[in-house]
Parts: C-alpha cells; sequence; structure tokens
C-alpha cells in the first residue's frame, strides 16, 4: 500500500505510486546531471531528487506519468524532500494521483445547483442553466484546480466558484442596491474558461488556447456562445463582470467591483497562513 504523502516525515524509507506534476532535468554546480520532480497524490504534493542512475530513470517516465518511487525522506531548506532510490512506470491512472479537495464533492455540486436556482433574471438564468445542464462542464468543475495560487488541486475550481458565488449572494442580501441575479450570475461564471485553459491532472498544464488567450478572455467566449437568450444590456453587464473580476480599476460597476473583491477575499482565505 502507497504512503499518504501527507503522511510523511523526515528520515523515513518510503514506498508508493504517485503522478509525476513536474519533471525538470537540471545540472549541480559541479555539472552533474539530476531530475528535479514534484510527486503528488490525493493527498498532498512533495518536491522529490532523482540524483543516481540519471540517464536510466530519465527515460522510463515522462511528466504526467505514474511511477512506483521508492525513497528516503530528508529535509532540505525546512521543506520535507524525497531522494529517490528507484523509479518505474506505474499501472495506474495519473488523474486519479492529482492533489483532491478536502470537501465533499456531491455537497458541493447541491450547493452550485442551489445558487443558480437563486437566480430570476429569465435571460440570466437560462445563460446559467446551460453551464449547469453540461455535464462534461461539471466534471470539469471536480476535476480542475481554480489556480496555481489557490485551490490548486482537482476540484478546486468547484469550491471556489461556490464559495465566490456564495460571499456574493451574502453581500447582495447585505445591500438591496446590489442587482443579485447579475451578482449571482457573474459569480458562477466568473472562471468557466478554466475548463478551457487548463488540461486534466496531475499536471493541469495550459492548453494552447489556454496558454495564448487566458482563461478570462476564453470564459467570455464561453458566455457568449450561451448567452443568446440574453437582451444586449444584460449580457454587456455580465460580460464586463467577468472581464473585470481580476482587475478592480476597470471594473465600472457596483457588481463588477464587488465580483472581483469576493474572488480575491475567497482565494486569500484559503490560502493565508494562519498564526
Amino acid at each position: 500500500m502507497s504512503a499518504a504523502i501527507a503522511s510523511l516525515a523526515e528520515d523515513r524509507v518510503v514506498e508508493g505510486v504517485y503522478a509525476v506534476a513536474r519533471k525538470e532535468r537540471r545540472r549541480t554546480k559541479a555539472g552533474a546531471p539530476y531530475l528535479a520532480l514534484e510527486l503528488v497524490d490525493p493527498s498532498g504534493r512533495i518536491e522529490a531528487r532523482v540524483w543516481s542512475d540519471v540517464e536510466l530513470l530519465d527515460g522510463r517516465f515522462g511528466e504526467g506519468d505514474a511511477v512506483h518511487v521508492l525513497g528516503r525522506v530528508e529535509r532540505f531548506r525546512d521543506r520535507l524532500q524525497l531522494d529517490v532510490r528507484s523509479l518505474e512506470a506505474a499501472e495506474a491512472d495519473p488523474a486519479e494521483l492529482a492533489p483532491a479537495m478536502r470537501r465533499d464533492a456531491a455537497e458541493l455540486d447541491g450547493f452550485l445547483e442551489f445558487l443558480a436556482a437563486e437566480i430570476s433574471h429569465p435571460g440570466l438564468r437560462e445563460t446559467v442553466s446551460r453551464f449547469v445542464a453540461d455535464e462534461p462542464f461539471r466534471a470539469a468543475l471536480r476535476g480542475l484546480p481554480a489556480a496555481e495560487t489557490h485551490h490548486a488541486y482537482a476540484g478546486g475550481l468547484l469550491e471556489h466558484t461556490v464559495g465566490v458565488a456564495t460571499l456574493c449572494r451574502e453581500a447582495a442580501q447585505l445591500h438591496p442596491r446590489l442587482r443579485t441575479d447579475l451578482l449571482l450570475a457573474a459569480a458562477l461564471l466568473h472562471d468557466v474558461g478554466r475548463t478551457r485553459e487548463l488540461e486534466r491532472g496531475p499536471t493541469f498544464r495550459q492548453t494552447e488556447e489556454g496558454r495564448l488567450l487566458g482563461h478570462v478572455h476564453l470564459g467570455l467566449r464561453l458566455i457568449e456562445e450561451r448567452a443568446t437568450a440574453l437582451e444586449a444590456d444584460a449580457r454587456a453587464e455580465l460580460l464586463h463582470a467577468v472581464a473585470a473580476h481580476h482587475d478592480a480599476r476597470a471594473a465600472r460597476t457596483a457588481e463588477a467591483s464587488v465580483l472581483y473583491h469576493a474572488n480575491q477575499l475567497d482565494a486569500t482565505a484559503a490560502t493565508r497562513p494562519v498564526a
């Protein structure tokens, strides 16, 4: 049975099956080659190094593969690191070895559907419903991270989407001047472009169009494709809020500004260390 990464401790000999989220070939100061890896499983991630038999082991696996590893846990610069003694390809689905969220996916799915059903504006409700009813899209929410810097695990995209939408719903209840339907729709759709920007785990690499266009542009395209039932003014408001969710200075409406801050708050709450 594989040792879970989250349970690893210093000076422990470890044997297990993990996915290679990152693989780089480097050289020491003396010029000797070595492999710098990031290994992951559903419980977490750990840096790993291959110092010996580099030429032999390098050809046995690639980034994104599942591997069977034998090694020893060491401490380097106050972080645990795995010194790999042997490594070979493993017959496992690498996507199932990607770091996973701790919250229940079915519960989050239920929250997503509840929040979507709160929208009463016919055009906005229909636009959001086209995403909610799309099973490949829902599967992508459960299988992709929200970003490299926060919710960076499979299902993080679903967790972050529900978190931002919940914050926006609460803000609208506190401040009735806000247009609740617009704000909630924008929150639910603000990161839909991630489903086109990122590949499945464990690497979560950017797709080619994701690298060139980014998730905001791709999200606007997806929304426009599914907003045919939405009148022009409401469509422009929705697209603007999504377009500005990473740029506070670009926000021209209260709803766009609130979405920006809700997005930042959810990301910060999920990552900032607690003393």
